[in-house]
């Protein structure tokens, strides 16, 4: 009966430290910021820090097909519409010519509302 209840306790642990890690991996954030256009790197946008005025910029290396199709961001007119900008961040390592471990983030748009 011990065994079993260990057995059990050990499952449910692993099985919430699993669920909870792969939560972090799938994790969506969201952003508010005026387009500025697209480059060979990404899609621009520009956001200011809430109760400043000081701009930055965050780029997206990458979009969904479905945001594509329905915001034409290849194009200049909706550079200057603000839009809340819903993404998710990859977090890759990667290793130079010299060994050493390098981490990569790769943004990508996966939802797009124009306010």
């Amino acid at each position: 009966m011990k065994t079993k209840s260990v057995f059990l306790v050990s499952f449910l642990l692993v099985t919430f430290v699993a669920l909870t890690s792969m939560d972090t991996l799938q994790k969506q954030e969201t952003f508010e910021g005026v387009y500025d256009g697209q480059e060979d790197y990404g899609y621009n946008f520009i956001g200011t820090y809430e109760g400043e005025d000081e701009e930055y910029t965050m780029t997206f290396q990458n979009i969904d097909a479905s945001v594509l199709s329905s915001f034409d961001l290849k194009s200049e007119k909706l550079v200057g519409s603000k839009f809340s900008v819903t993404y998710t961040i990859k977090v890759e390592s990667v290793k130079d010519e010299d060994g050493y471990e390098d981490e990569i983030e790769t943004y990508t748009i996966i939802a797009l509302k124009k306010l």
